[in-house]
């Protein structure tokens, strides 16, 4: 940018702005190159001039205009467009050939003339399409003896960058992934059970990307993890304990790609013979006496080669009849204890029925029974005695005297109710509550 003085100590400048010094299009479509300019100088004349360069050549002018006069030079003038106020460029159509330096300079004549320019890199990229991954060998591999490559290809695309994805996320580098220089081409070496999941290839430039569909490579492992898992019984480490007659059946599985195929063994007398193929046993103990039987489920993989086998013991006992006669006599004391409880419920119940509605019934018989003469002999209190010695509860009968029509005076109860001549029976209670005060 060159600058000139006007007025002491004031600085006045042309100033281009671009928004990025390096420009991605597309090949085929138009590209715009924006550029704006201002100054705070008068001016009688704006000049603008583009100019193209590409690396170890000298520019060529493309186009130029004063006072918004295009000038084009005639071999680019269907190719480059001005586009007014500014001093934006139109590219169209844009191919690989317009790749280069495209350089803007702006002159602005007023008391004096000043200038400015800009350079703006082009760059041409072709879109990548959706890349093809291949795999060798196709049939797939067994683990620690194999290895996979994995091939990555796109049709077309310029600036291609390549990353190779597992299970949706960016594959880094490990102790089996081996890169090629361009990342194009993955191999695994040796293959393990870990290297199994859905693989991709993810190829991008500076205006596009595309991923592959995913890829699963074939390993073959295993068995691992072999065991032994029943229905029924109890089971405590390698040892089933089952009730007898009680049909038990038992399942044997390891993880291994392809799947396993399964033999069941029993051994008696330091001998074994096989009694079942598949992963399913069913044991039906024998009722006669309590056994103890010895078996082994064996995992084979006919394409890793390898085998697998577990040994477990079955011990059949009477658990089962002795639970069932427990229940038994559990059912009958139940039963006998319920009983007895219900007997006692409705026992306390009518004893406490007939107390409440026959409590007079019960003193008249009690009273009744009693001999006349301990009615004869009791005593009228005058009131006369120590009234600490007259706290409690006083009991008042009056009763016919069916001998000599003689009744039990009333009038040893002041205040009772109970008159001469009445054929009842009636019984007081009263507390005494109040000392009278003794004088001094």
């Amino acid at each position: 940018c060159l600058f000139f003085h006007f007025y002491a100590g004031i600085c006045s400048a042309l100033k281009l702005t671009v928004p990025s010094h390096t420009i991605h299009g597309i090949e085929g479509q138009p590209l715009h190159l924006t550029v704006d300019y201002n100054f705070n100088a008068t001016a009688s004349e704006i000049q603008i001039i583009w100019l193209f360069e590409r690396p170890q050549s000298n520019p060529k002018y493309l186009l130029g205009s004063v006072n918004q006069t295009v000038v084009p030079d005639l071999e680019y003038q269907h190719k480059f467009t001005l586009i007014p106020p500014n001093a934006s460029l139109m590219i169209n159509p844009l191919h690989i050939s317009d790749e280069g330096n495209y350089i803007v300079k702006v002159n602005v004549r007023g008391n004096g003339t000043i200038a400015a320019s800009q350079k703006i890199r082009v760059a041409v990229d072709v879109p990548v399409t959706k890349p093809i991954v291949h795999t060798e060998p196709s049939s797939g591999v067994v683990e620690h003896v194999g290895n996979i490559t994995l091939k990555c290809a796109v049709g077309k695309g310029t600036r291609v960058v390549y990353q190779w994805m597992k299970n949706g996320k960016p594959l880094q580098t490990g102790p089996h992934y081996t890169f090629s220089s361009n990342n194009a081409t993955l191999l695994i070496v040796p293959v393990v059970k870990e290297d199994i999941g859905n693989y991709s290839c993810l190829v991008s430039n500076p205006v596009s990307a595309m991923e592959s569909e995913i890829i699963a490579p074939t390993i073959y492992y295993g068995p691992y993890g072999l065991r032994v898992k029943s229905d029924k019984g109890l089971n405590i480490g390698a040892v089933f304990t089952v009730d007898m007659g009680e049909v038990i059946l038992f399942d044997c599985s390891a993880d291994s790609n392809p799947p396993n195929t399964y033999s069941w063994i029993q051994r008696a007398d330091n001998t074994t013979h096989v009694i079942k193929y598949g992963p399913h046993l069913e044991v039906v103990p024998d009722k006669a006496a309590q056994t103890t039987i010895d078996y082994m489920c064996r995992a084979f993989n006919n394409v890793t080669g390898k085998r697998d086998e577990t040994h477990f013991t079955v011990i059949v006992t009477s658990v089962g009849l002795e639970k069932l006669a427990q229940k038994g006599k559990s059912l009958s004391s139940l039963a006998v204890i319920t009983g007895i409880s219900l007997f006692l419920i409705l026992a306390v119940a009518f004893l406490f029925i007939w107390k409440r509605y026959q409590p007079h019934k019960v003193k008249n018989t009690f009273m009744f029974s009693r001999p006349e003469a301990d009615y004869r002999k009791a005593q009228t209190f005058s009131g006369h005695e120590s009234a600490l010695d007259d706290f409690g509860i006083y009991e008042f009968v009056a009763m016919p005297d069916l001998a000599s029509g003689s009744r039990v005076s009333s009038q040893s109860v002041p205040g009772s109710d109970f008159a001469p001549g009445q054929d009842m029976l009636s019984t007081v209670y009263e507390v005494i509550q109040h000392i009278p005060e003794q004088p001094q």
